[in-house]
């Protein structure tokens, strides 16, 4: 990952801060933190300069340059401003990764339409504006770029007990979406895969897992169908996201990486 020039979705927090450090770690040296909120992305960025210098003793993080970008993963006007702030500043885009995204637990006859598109704009629409606006950049710039659609086992299996067939529905377009672009840009030097992790202990969902009776239950739940026995680490990520990112797949693309400790095994 030396001095590749990575962009990072929904990066202020969960999933997508992990691969974001996973990147600096690995040598990236220019890295964009986009979130809904350009307040926290801020946060974020100067929050990953400073986590840098302590792990990595200071000498290494004057080297590098992360910025916080406001950015609508639904809007595409805000993907394709993100995407011209981030290239204009570095000069060019190495690495997109997008892991903004929502999930929603709710009987299928009373989701609401409101919401269901609402959920769509955001998991599907918004992985089309990133990875579309991302590759325009790659293709003008003649570079081997990678995108990386950040999908889910739900894509690939019905998830019990909770109910939430809009999301999963979702996460399946996303990761035939990625399979679609990848052979339509094979041929242009841009590389697009998925990357879709299982249960994950994330911030929300250890809070969630450990402080109320049901959350419990829905691990015990999730731990019992899991091969390996437990929910997933964010880091647990890491390898994967670097790998997908990184020369190291130079010939993988259309894939979809599933992490999740076996779940998916029939």
């Amino acid at each position: 990952m030396d001095d590749k020039v990575c962009v990072v979705t929904g990066a202020a927090m969960g999933l997508g801060n992990v691969m974001a450090r996973a990147f600096i770690e690995s040598g990236a040296s220019k890295l964009a933190i986009l979130d809904l909120s350009a307040e926290k992305a801020t946060a974020a960025a100067d929050e990953a300069q400073r986590w840098f210098e302590d792990a990595y003793g200071g000498g290494g993080g004057a080297e590098l340059d992360i910025v916080g970008v406001q950015c609508d993963v639904a809007d595409e006007a805000s993907v394709a401003a993100a995407m011209d702030d981030v290239h204009k500043r570095f000069g060019r885009i190495d690495v997109c990764v997008n892991s903004a995204g929502v999930v929603e637990n709710f009987p299928a006859e009373t989701y609401s339409t409101a919401r269901m598109k609402w959920l769509y704009d955001i998991n599907l629409n918004g992985s089309m504006y990133v990875a579309r606006e991302a590759a325009k950049h790659m293709f003008a710039d003649g570079n081997q770029g990678s995108i990386i659609l950040v999908a889910s086992m739900s894509g690939s299996i019905v998830n019990l007990p909770q109910p939430q067939a809009p999301y999963n529905a979702s996460k399946a377009a996303v990761k035939h979406l990625a399979s679609c672009l990848a052979v339509e840009w094979a041929t242009r030097g841009v590389r697009v895969n998925s990357l879709s992790p299982g249960y994950m202990l994330t911030s929300l969902t250890r809070v969630m897992t450990e402080t109320s009776s049901e959350g419990k239950k829905l691990r015990e739940a999730w731990e019992a169908k899991t091969p390996m026995g437990r929910m997933g680490e964010p880091d647990d990520l890491k390898g994967a996201a670097v790998y997908l990112a990184s020369d190291a797949s130079r010939f993988t693309t259309g894939t979809d990486l599933i992490v999740d400790g076996g779940y998916c095994c029939p």
